[in-house]
């Protein structure tokens, strides 16, 4: 048996000696026969007299970081390179892409050229980089992007930094996003954070760094970049917080603005100026540390305290640009462009016009039960120099010059009067201030009195009802509706007898137009605000046409009703109005139970109309068109022509004394007798004489005849549905009294 000795015992192998050794080696089968691998054989070196694998060991472990970052490093590239091209597959093809258009603003200047206001949905113009104070730059790019000039439109450094930040602090304190990033997002993409959104963002931002230059990168950021408070742009803001250019403002604005772009609406310096001064103060501190600013600038701008932003626009200028916005589509369309829109709005008027507003409102408003104003100004064009819609634009926004619609009152009758006039009237035509009763109407004077035969002059002086009523069936109803339609009105007035008192209601604006005629000689004054549209290049595409206004008056009437109302002024309802060195006429007007009262009077230069009332309709302390209006129009019209040379009103001529003594002298004086005497004549066949021997001819060319001729003839003439004409003279007991004009001993006898 094989492996068995002789003798029957058993020889074991040993490993011992080196022959043996050998032998066996040799006879052991190599593992790769066996289909095995090779044993590794650890090599070992020594090492300070000390033996260690060379895989071990603390340079071990560095290698293999080293290694596997490497791996992860690209391998991580290759999945970035996939989203890229995942994500930047599903954007539009990039020939296709293109900067779109700032939306357009619409910049509205006064009739000088100052920035009255901004309108559009950016709420400023855009200014060049160069134009803009450096300081805003500097700040924007020192707290958002300090490597801004030297980054390719990504930061690695500047987004591994933050998120450094972010991951030692435990939030999201620091962005990484670079000024033409944020460019990107918001020109192109939704807010939405997802990694869609941030991959096209930053393919974005390399092609904006592929099409324009850093700094047309960083002005159309700060053109179109949110400030909060509906301002898009540094001119916007600039204006909204600071109410100045952005060419203006100072190291502390500027680091304020900046400060805004990390929260807009929580930084606003309107709503938290605290918040604001302290982000500011960040601002400031990483100026100075890249060197923009010096520590002394520093301390000296963390030591100012920029003006107290506003909560809401304000200022009466912002119910001028409403107006413009108004108007604008009906004349250009739709705006597509930048537009500078040249309105006639004097800045000064429109100043002194808010603060007297505001002064009588302050000072009485409260005691009198008033909570609202308004005023208008035009020149004889009818061009708009100022206008006051409300006593706080900011509180409401709502015109009440312009939009609003109220009963006239007594400030009507100037065109009963006109109307008249033209019928064969003049100022000295005397009438009888008694009872009247018109159908079921019975108007009465304010002061409950009756002065028996009175001129017309002095009737509408003292603002006398009944005098204001026959008047009105002198003329006819129908005739004064077109009069005053004819002189400007345009609201719907109601054909009959209460039209007297101003019963139909109208604009102050249309009213206060109305009376230009009277002020430039019988020419219709259109109202107007808009001189010229033109875009930001200077192409025109609008300017106005009021030339050549349509005659609407004969300058013969115009001069009477300019004698007749400067004597309201002079010794009249509206004596307050009074204005040193000018010549001035106008008309009180309240309504009943002192719900409205107004005052509308003028110059040679300019028309104005004034308001006070409660947009409730709620009856005031007996406020008359006579007090506060009369005050307020005084004061607005002193400042308005500040430093102009007087010139007397159309068909007058002289100086204040001479009217005054042609319109009646003092209060107290009365008609003159030879005026009473020279009425009571007329003309051998009972038609009325005017000064100078004038013969007075109605529209149709007929002439005039005796008053109460007139009356019964607009009897005749009246339409059914027209309220029944007057009984002139009735007492209350309906016992007739005394007419006018009876007899000359008549007229005497009550002189």
């Amino acid at each position: 048996m094989a492996g068995k000795s002789r003798n029957g015992t058993r020889i074991e192998p040993s490993f011992e000696g080196g022959s043996r050794a050998r032998r066996d080696d040799e006879l052991r089968a190599d593992p790769r026969e066996r289909g095995g691998r090779a044993p590794v054989k650890k090599r070992t070196k020594t090492v300070r007299g000390r033996s260690r694998s060379s895989g071990g060991g603390f340079f071990g472990l560095i290698r293999r970081a080293i290694y596997w970052s490497l791996v992860l490093c690209l391998w991580g590239g290759i999945a970035a390179a996939g989203v890229l091209i995942y994500y930047g597959s599903r954007m539009p093809n990039a020939e296709s892409w293109a900067m779109p258009d700032r939306p357009p603003n619409i910049k509205i200047v006064d009739v000088n050229g100052e920035l009255l206001a901004n309108r559009g949905s950016t709420g400023g113009e855009a200014i060049p980089l160069e134009a803009m104070s450096p300081y805003i730059p500097e700040a924007v790019i020192a707290i958002e992007d300090r490597r801004f000039y030297s980054h390719f439109g990504f930061d690695p450094i500047g987004f591994s930094r933050a998120m450094a930040r972010n991951i030692m602090s435990g939030r999201m304190v620091q962005g990484g996003s670079t000024i033409t990033q944020q460019l990107a997002k918001n020109m192109f993409l939704t807010p939405d954070r997802t990694l869609e959104r941030k991959v096209q963002e930053v393919l974005l931002a390399f092609w904006l760094e592929s099409k324009y230059t850093k700094d047309q990168i960083l002005a159309m950021y700060l053109n179109r970049v949110f400030f909060g408070s509906n301002s898009y742009g540094v001119e916007a803001a600039s204006r909204r917080y600071f109410n100045k250019s952005a060419r203006d403002v100072n190291l502390t604005e500027a680091a304020i603005l900046a400060a805004l772009l990390k929260a807009p609406s929580a930084l606003s310096p309107a709503k938290n100026p605290k918040g604001a001064m302290e982000r500011a103060r960040l601002v400031l501190a990483a100026m100075e540390e890249q060197g923009y600013i010096s520590a002394d600038d520093m301390k000296m701008a963390t030591s100012q305290q920029p003006p107290k932003a506003k909560s809401y626009w304000s200022g009466a200028e912002h119910y001028a640009a409403d107006m413009v916005m108004d108007e604008l589509p009906a004349l250009i369309g739709d705006v597509k462009e930048d537009v500078v829109v040249d309105t006639t709005l004097d800045r000064t008027l429109e100043r002194a016009a808010e603060k007297a507003v505001q002064a009588a409102l302050s000072k009485d408003g409260k005691r009198l039960g008033v909570s609202q104003g308004a005023l208008v100004s035009i020149d004889g064009a009818g061009a708009i120099r100022a206008v006051v819609g409300g006593r706080d634009y900011a509180r409401s926004q709502f015109n009440r010059a312009f939009k609003a619609k109220r009963q006239p009152g007594s400030a009507f009758k100037p065109f009963v009067y006109a109307a008249a006039l033209e019928r064969g009237l003049t100022p000295a035509s005397v009438l009888n201030d008694a009872p009247v009763r018109i159908g079921k109407w019975t108007p009465e004077n304010y002061d409950n009195k009756y002065r028996g035969p009175v001129s017309l002059a002095n009737a509408l002086s003292n603002s006398l009802n009944t005098i204001a009523a026959q008047l009105v069936m002198t003329a006819g109803p129908a005739n004064v509706v077109k009069f005053a339609h004819r002189m400007g009105i345009e609201s719907d007035i109601q054909d009959n007898a209460s039209i007297a008192l101003g019963t139909s209601e109208v604009s102050l604006v249309e009213l206060t137009a109305s009376y230009a005629p009277f002020m430039n000689g019988g020419y219709k004054a259109t109202p107007h605000l808009i001189r010229r549209i033109t875009t930001a290049s200077g192409r025109v595409l609008y300017e106005n046409k009021y030339e050549t206004p349509p005659k609407v008056l004969s300058p013969q009437i115009a001069a009477e009703m300019n004698m007749m109302m400067a004597g309201v002024i002079t010794k009249g309802t509206g004596k307050k109005a009074k204005l040193a060195g000018w010549q001035a006429a106008g008309k009180t007007g309240t309504t009943q139970s002192f719900r409205d009262a107004l005052f509308v009077g003028y110059t040679s230069n300019l028309a104005t109309g004034v308001w006070f009332g409660n947009d409730d309709g709620a009856s005031m302390k007996k406020v008359t068109g006579g007090g506060l209006p009369a005050e307020v129009w005084s004061q607005f019209m002193t400042a308005a022509h500040q430093g102009l040379k007087p010139e007397p009103l159309p068909g007058i001529g002289g100086d204040s004394s001479d009217l005054i003594a042609s319109t009646g002298g003092d209060e107290q004086r009365r008609d003159s007798l030879f005026d009473m005497i020279s009425h009571a004549l007329g003309g051998a066949d009972g038609e009325q004489q005017q000064p100078g021997g004038r013969r007075q001819v109605d529209p149709q060319g007929l002439p005039t005849q005796d008053i109460e001729q007139v009356i019964r003839q607009e009897r005749n003439d009246a339409d059914p549905g027209l309220t029944p004409p007057m009984d002139v003279g009735e007492n209350a007991g309906g016992q007739p009294q005394r007419r006018a004009n009876s007899t000359l001993l008549d007229v005497i006898m009550q002189q």
